[in-house]
């Protein structure tokens, strides 16, 4: 391949772009990002960045020095908008086109917004530049916070308010959030941080609405009530960012659809990371974005599928003063134990907890507060079993 381009300045765009020179590949290395910014860490965006504690230098993921090793051509502030149906042609919005042997798409995702999102005071936070207006605003003493969704970006953002004094309410339309993720039980004693930092949680109701004129005054909630609000953050998940591969070849379906080696139909295009739908399913996760790119560089150069995904998924989030880590594989039905710890009315109690989610008497998954080393221990563990275990098709 004389030339591969790099379509996202994300982390997994990064670190396909390290792996492709560690893999020996020696061409012209094209990296193209939507925003003017070098890549940067997104999970201290909602935490020590929003709160003050970390500035713009801690969040870059890479210097001058490491820049450079790359040999990259850095088209940054540019948006890709096409891909021809052969995936040979890069097309960006500025009008020139980027001639390809090879493609990596790391497009992730962009927030989803709510109608009226564009009034003063409603924010998403998904990019460096909505955590810098959002900070912006916290900054004007003690307001009236309304995060709409208590996933763990709605969660991680409340925490991050509260510690800053403003009176934090979240709202989520489920009956508990992260019972996906967590399950019933678990998803419980998560939801109760909320209610021991003094945050108010609703559930099992969604928002109709926003109120305002120029500005945001409130939510308006499905079940008739409206709160009062001057600041309104809306995290309500994400869309992966595949509309630019309209009229490509590409099959796309809630992301790029790929096989389990990270490789779309056209075996010269990979997709990692937030936009990528590998053998199934699209991970939104910090480890997905880092350990994809080895295996699918892998495949791009060998110019077919040679390898294969296969990580035991894990996450990690911190919400008030507390490290909630998770490994493994949820399902209704698995029955979860607290095999370290214990809790205080519901919630974690001092030390933290380690817990084990077991099918058939099986380990699938477990799950831990403040309990990092018992945690890292088990995850070892579930990873070996998960690597004895026969690929689930």
């Amino acid at each position: 391949m004389r030339t591969v381009t790099v379509v996202g300045a994300s982390l997994s765009g990064l670190y396909a772009a390290r792996e492709l020179r560690s893999q020996g590949y020696d061409g012209r290395l094209v990296i193209i990002g939507d925003e003017p910014h070098f890549p940067y860490d997104r999970p201290p965006l909602s935490k020590d960045f929003l709160t003050g504690r970390a500035d713009e230098d801690q969040l870059a993921l890479t210097d001058p020095e490491d820049a450079a090793d790359l040999r990259a051509d850095w088209l940054l502030g540019t948006r890709a908008r096409g891909l021809d149906p052969r995936g040979r042609t890069v097309l960006l919005d500025d009008g020139r086109t980027v001639s390809t042997d090879g493609v990596v798409i790391a497009t992730g995702a962009s927030a989803r917004r709510l109608p009226g999102g564009d009034l003063a005071g409603v924010h998403t936070l998904r990019t460096l530049d909505d955590a810098r207006a959002l900070r912006e605003e916290l900054t004007g003493g003690p307001r009236r916070i309304v995060v709409i969704g208590g996933g763990f970006i709605g969660a991680e953002t409340a925490s991050s308010c509260a510690s800053l004094g403003h009176s934090v309410t979240v709202v989520e339309a489920a009956p508990l959030p992260l019972v996906p993720q967590l399950g019933p039980e678990m998803a419980a004693v998560c939801a109760a941080l909320h209610r021991r930092a003094g945050v108010r949680l609703l559930t099992g109701t969604g928002v109709a609405g926003l109120r305002g004129t120029v500005a945001v005054t409130g939510a308006a909630l499905s079940d008739g009530r409206t709160l009062p609000a001057d600041i309104v953050i809306v995290g309500i998940g994400a869309t992966p960012h595949t509309g630019w591969l309209a009229g490509s070849t590409l099959a796309l379906h809630d992301g790029v659809l790929c096989d389990d080696g990270c490789v779309t139909r056209l075996p010269q295009v990979v997709a990692v990371g937030d936009v990528a739908r590998v053998g199934g399913t699209r991970a939104e996760h910090w480890t997905s974005a880092t350990e994809q790119p080895r295996v699918a560089v892998a495949n791009l150069l060998a110019g077919r599928t040679v390898k294969t995904v296969r990580p035991v998924p894990y996450f990690w989030s911190d919400q008030y003063g507390s490290r909630i880590q998770f490994a493994g594989h949820y399902c209704p039905g698995d029955t979860v134990q607290i095999v370290e710890g214990a809790l205080d009315d519901g919630a974690p109690a001092e030390g933290g907890f380690l817990a084990r989610y077991e099918r058939d008497g099986r380990t699938t998954a477990v799950l831990s507060v403040d309990r990092p080393r018992p945690f890292m221990r088990a995850r070892r563990e579930l990873t070996r079993e998960g690597a004895e275990q026969p690929a689930v098709r």
